[in-house]
């Protein structure tokens, strides 16, 4: 893959966009291109389905005229003047927003570190092909499968460049490759789904796909002969795959911008305990290799890595610029994210960190419980906490895995799942958001 993000027509672009605002009044601006790449082949029973290529450049630009701000997007070729000219004129006519601007330049990250982001492998149309046809049949090879719903694989790219009136200019590319596949086991009336996948920002550290098929069909053929439970108060273990949507659920409620629309669940928690002793979750944009890292944020601000709860307690927001001086705060943490019209803040490489306890040692401590691998529906009150979702997994029985269990619901509120929330040793930092397997005691079970 090519990394072509630096070419100088796109840095010279967004210099251009700023002088443009500044000639046409704005006080200050910045401008960003954002880069995106991609291509994919998927596939099914044997054949391919589909190709698809994408490619784009969308240049946006920001202007403060006072307290006033407003923002335009077009082409990466759009002519900068007109542009500039009308977003200076939208922004004086737009009403004060006393906690917009750009970030604090002491905070610009001045000399970007190195994070390994951008792989320059170039993967074939013909090499996804073959690899997704490689994952299908490993899985389909599974005793006991029947059926594809499918295979992929994906090469792609993107990054930004930006720059503000300040002076800062800077720019990135991270790589994307990813290997999917998922399969049907069973027939008639008595099927079952499974998956899995892989993505990585370096093509040599996917995992093989005639591994990830087989462990999908392997998924698949467990959940055969799923039975109901009865309905009960009993604890709860999360495997990494939706144990990591627990955490997405928590880097949800202690994001700025929910705290200031007050719509979150934990937004008069700062300093106080909203998980289980011991628990530490963090984030870390200046990871290496990390799926989600990145060497400064929208708004050029330098990452640096923060722990957000600090054994049960809540130590941070994400935070913008705008929402860091909402609610009150000197700084932002470097968690602004681009958007064509605004920046809102978000998670990096989010992590609920690891215990010291085994997933076997969890599961062998229960005498009667869930073991949950799929969860569906979107019962999720991040206003309230309230937990209510549809879950597939397994019965434990005397400390074991006993057999397949569908059609139950589980429910508690997220506060309480924090707080008696217990981690595996387990964690995969491979994701974005990353958890280990969990434990969470006393949750309601809806079965027969």
């Amino acid at each position: 893959m090519t990394a072509n993000l630096h070419k100088q027509h796109l840095v010279d672009r967004v210099a251009a966009l700023v002088e443009a605002a500044k000639k046409a009044g704005a006080d200050a601006a910045d401008a960003v291109v954002v880069r995106a790449r991609s291509e994919s082949v998927s596939v099914r029973l044997g054949k391919v389905e589909g190709t698809e290529a994408s490619e784009s450049d969308d240049m946006s630009l920001r202007v403060f005229v006072g307290a006033r701000v407003a923002s335009v997007s077009a082409p990466a070729n759009a002519d900068p003047a007109p542009l500039a000219e009308r977003a200076v004129a939208m922004a004086r006519v737009s009403p004060e927003d006393p906690y917009q601007g750009l970030a604090d330049e002491r905070r610009l990250a001045r000399q970007p570190a190195d994070l390994d982001l951008f792989d320059a492998t170039e993967v074939s149309a013909d090499r996804l092909r073959e690899d997704a046809l490689a994952a299908e049949e490993a899985a389909l090879a599974v005793s006991g499968v029947t059926n594809s719903s499918g295979s992929g694989a994906s090469a792609g790219s993107g990054g930004l460049v930006l720059a503000t009136s300040d002076g800062f200019l800077g720019q990135y590319e991270a790589t994307r490759f990813s290997r999917s596949v998922s399969v049907v086991a069973g027939e008639g009336t008595a099927m079952e789904r499974d998956y899995d996948y892989s993505s990585r920002l370096h093509f040599a550290d996917l995992e093989q796909p005639q591994d990830i098929g087989r462990r999908a069909g392997e998924r698949a053929v467990k959940r055969l002969n799923a039975r109901k439970v009865e309905t009960g108060r009993f604890p709860v273990i999360y495997d990494p795959r939706v144990a990591r949507g627990i955490a997405g659920h928590l880097a949800s409620a202690i994001n700025g911008a929910s705290v200031a629309r007050k719509s979150s669940f934990l937004r008069e928690m700062m300093g106080k305990k909203v998980a289980a002793a011991g628990i530490t979750v963090t984030d870390d944009p200046t990871r290496k290799r990390g799926q989600s890292s990145r060497p400064f944020d929208g708004e050029g601000v330098a990452g640096e890595r923060l722990v957000m709860v600090e054994n049960g307690v809540l130590r941070h927001w994400f935070l913008s610029t705008s929402i860091a001086r909402q609610l009150g705060f000197p700084g932002t943490n470097g968690r602004g994210v681009r958007a064509a019209s605004s920046v809102n803040p978000a998670s990096t490489n989010f992590a609920l960190e690891p215990g010291e306890t085994t997933p076997e040692a969890l599961i062998g401590g229960i005498k009667a419980g869930f073991y949950v691998t799929e969860v569906f529906g979107q019962g999720v009150d991040l206003v309230t906490g309230e937990y209510s979702r549809g879950a597939a997994g397994f019965w434990i029985e005397d400390g074991a895995l006993a057999y397949p269990v569908s059609e139950v619901t589980i429910a508690s509120n997220l506060k309480d799942m924090f707080l008696n929330m217990t981690p595996a040793n387990d964690l995969d930092r491979n994701f974005g958001t990353a958890a280990p397997t969990l434990l969470i005691e006393g949750m309601t079970l809806a079965g027969k």
